[in-house]
């Protein structure tokens, strides 16, 4: 057997152990190698046949090999090797060429052996080609463009040289920070295009809600055992119920309370996650995520009450508009709608609602351009009922096919049903012949490897139109190459992200990767008001400064955009018509910033 002190020496000098025309082989390679001149340089221990080609009249010799090995441990080798009878080290050369093989061997010649100075011109080919790569990568921005993408450039520099980096800080306490930066304010002013990822409990400021919503007359509030509180409108006091035992008016407490602000105040802290120390409060995913639920389950009474709930969409859509987005589409369970004496709305009259509230939105705001509907149901549910919701979408997207763009699951991935428990649900448009497009939530977890962690290919599986959250793409290597040939865009949400605890610091995110390879994208802010924010400016830019880094430029911004038409669920010609909307408005916001 040859010896482990053999093997180093063929890994680390492989010339004493290989055939005259291997060697000569390398010789030719090497010097192919690089763009600058190479000699034709092996090592004096060549055997006698590669003398011509080593250019050193040496045979191979235990003292050659040790000149040759330039660091203590190869030394060590080479004498430990050469020490030993020449059957063993022609057995040993012998079986390595044949069992490593020509192609390995090249390699690692290659690695040892192109040494000296790289090529700038080269290395400046390869780092262009690098960045062409990225999104954005391939746009070829205007003068104007450039003027404005070399300030943000030196805006971008400064806050990455500062002491605090707002996104390696959770976003709770980073706020302020973001708020006093300057590229947050000029993302603020920018055209961003579409909200592709938003749920509709969470489209409007919980501070509207307090102080707007919970201000109407007949508005009850209870406060439950687990330290949460639910809100009725009623003409009367609603009766006791398992979770909410005592119904108080809220205009009679508060007018027995002093402190109003403080009242209200802690009335948003139960409609929001946000805290001032979101680490201690929120030690893992499972505390974060209950009090998400809870919020959820909080604003419920608030924002399914008939005549709220018109006023509610109207609010969204002026917050969004506000935030320069010309486009949303909305995640929504179309949960049952409530009046004052306790009528019921079906499903049907909520989608003629929101048409009617987003057609009178338009008519005051021309440039605003629409909104639709995601069908959204949780994972909870059982499959019989995920079928049942499935029969009702299809026929809600035939009578309202303006309105409603498809079918989503939502809810937290690791602690619901997994797409692949729903297939036989899921496979009924299939078998239908129907036409209802999915935009699934897959990959919202940091649990790989597991059933949870296989949405993210099945959800390709089931011809998904997006992904949303996407978080586990960039570890599934053909999810993400599908994904990319299906320009099946990823819904990045970074805020959310961060907040519900799969990434404390955004430039780990591996959302960095799908960035740096043009991966299709699109910037949401999923659930806006839980977290603190309003639109998309927030999210921009943990996306831009955080998850893109300094390469991310203006051709970075302006292609998220951009994606956020081209992969919304508008037909083709609407989306034309959204495009040159948004160019106007971009070539206004470059001039005027530039």
């Amino acid at each position: 057997m040859i010896s482990p002190s053999c093997v180093l020496l063929f890994l680390t000098h492989p010339c004493p152990f290989m055939p005259p025309s291997l060697v000569y082989h390398m010789v030719l390679v090497r010097q192919k190698c690089s763009n600058y001149a190479a000699a034709a340089r092996i090592s004096p221990t060549c055997s006698a046949a590669a003398v011509r080609l080593c250019g050193e009249n040496k045979r191979r010799t235990p003292t050659a090999a040790v000149g040759f090995a330039s660091d203590l441990r190869v030394r060590r080798a080479a004498a430990a090797c050469f020490s030993r009878t020449a059957a063993p080290l022609r057995w040993g050369r012998r079986d390595m060429v044949k069992s490593v093989g020509p192609t390995l061997l090249t390699l690692l010649w290659l690695v040892r052996e192109c040494d000296g100075m790289p090529d700038p011109a080269r290395r400046d080919l390869l780092m262009r080609q690098e960045v062409s790569r990225q999104t954005g990568g391939l746009l070829t921005l205007t003068a104007a463009e450039r003027k404005l993408d070399a300030h943000l450039h030196g805006l971008k520099e400064r806050e990455m040289a500062a002491a605090r980096f707002p996104p390696a800080v959770h976003f709770f306490k980073a706020k302020p920070l973001i708020e006093k930066s300057s590229i947050y304010k000029l993302l603020q002013k920018m055209p961003k295009g579409a909200a592709l990822h938003i749920h509709s409990s969470s489209l409007v400021s919980a501070e509207w809600l307090v102080k707007n919503v919970t201000y109407r007359p007949h508005c009850y509030i209870c406060f439950t055992w687990d330290n949460s509180v639910r809100f009725l409108f009623s003409n009367r006091q609603p009766f006791p119920r398992w979770d909410c035992f005592y119904w108080q008016l809220l205009q009679s407490l508060r007018a027995r309370i002093e402190d109003n602000v403080g009242f209200d105040n802690s009335l948003m802290q139960h409609l929001t996650l946000f805290t001032e120390d979101p680490d201690g409060e929120y030690p893992n995913q499972d505390v974060v995520w209950e009090k998400f639920e809870k919020a959820f389950i909080a604003a419920a009474g608030l924002v399914t009450h008939a005549p709220v709930l018109r006023d509610y969409i109207y609010q969204g859509l002026e917050e969004l508009h506000k935030d320069n987005i010309m486009y949303l589409e909305l995640r929504s369970g179309l949960s049952r709608t409530y009046e004052l004496d306790g009528a019921i709305h079906d499903k049907t009259w909520t989608l003629k609602m929101f048409k009617e509230v987003t057609s009178k939105f338009k008519e005051t705001h021309p440039e605003f351009f629409g909104a639709r509907i995601i069908i959204s149901v949780h994972r909870a549910l059982s499959v019989s009922e995920v079928r049942a919701a499935v029969t009702e979408a299809i026929q809600l997207r035939k009578d309202f096919p303006d309105v409603v763009a498809g079918f989503d699951m939502v809810g937290r991935e690791n602690s619901g049903g997994t797409l692949w428990y729903f297939r036989e649900a899921l496979s009924l448009p299939a078998e239908l012949g129907a036409s209802l497009p999915y935009f699934f939530h897959a990959g919202e977890t940091d649990d790989e490897g597991t059933d949870v962690d296989q949405n993210i290919l099945d959800a390709l599986l089931f011809n998904t139109t997006r992904i949303g959250h996407g978080y586990a793409l960039a570890h599934h290597p053909l999810a993400k190459e599908l994904s990319r040939k299906r320009n099946v865009a990823v819904e990045l949400c970074p805020i959310s992200n961060q907040v519900l605890k799969l990434v404390s610091d955004l430039r780990n995110h591996p959302a960095a990767t799908l960035m740096s390879e043009g991966h299709p994208l699109v910037i949401s802010s999923d659930d806006p008001s839980l977290f603190g924010t309003s639109g998309l400016s927030y999210d921009f830019y943990e996306a831009f400064v955080g998850i893109g880094g300094l390469k991310a430029n203006l051709g970075t911004l302006k292609e998220l955009a951009v994606n956020s038409i081209r992969f919304s669920s508008l037909p083709a010609h609407l989306k034309d018509s959204a495009v040159a909307m948004w160019q106007n408005k971009w070539d206004a916001f470059v001039g005027d910033n530039s």
